[in-house]
Formats: structure tokens, C-alpha cells, sequence
């Protein structure tokens, strides 16, 4: 049997939501292991002068907890 674990996150970037997704999976995979699935719970922008500057979303991630021995 495996445990899953959620983990909240939150992430931006200045070219796209799937790049502030990416983000998230990427700096939480340099402590994190067996990173499952990611569900994007909301996303916002920032504008500025009627452009979008930033991209942030929140972002749920599951992984798989180590099994001890």
C-alpha cells in the first residue's frame, strides 16, 4: 500500500500559467520525491499599463510518502 501526501504551493512566472506550473513542480522536486500529479486550484495575474506582467497560480501537488525498511 503507498501514502499520498498533498502539498500546496504557491508559484509565478512572467511567461504563462504552465510555466508558473512548471516552476512549482520543478523547485518542489529538488526536495520532494515521487511527485504524482499536480492540480492547478487557481490561477491571477498582475497587470500593468493593461498587460499582463506575471502569471501565479496555486498549485496542489500529490506525491508518494518513502516507504521506511
Amino acid at each position: 500500500m503507498s501514502v499520498v501526501k498533498v502539498l500546496e504551493l504557491m508559484a509565478n512566472s512572467t511567461k504563462s500559467w504552465e510555466d508558473a506550473t512548471q516552476q512549482a513542480i520543478t523547485e518542489a522536486s529538488k526536495s520532494l520525491h515521487n511527485i504524482r500529479s499536480a492540480y492547478v486550484q487557481d490561477m491571477s495575474a498582475t497587470v500593468v499599463n493593461n498587460k499582463i506582467t506575471e502569471y501565479r497560480v496555486t498549485v496542489k501537488l500529490s506525491f508518494e510518502i518513502d516507504k521506511g525498511k
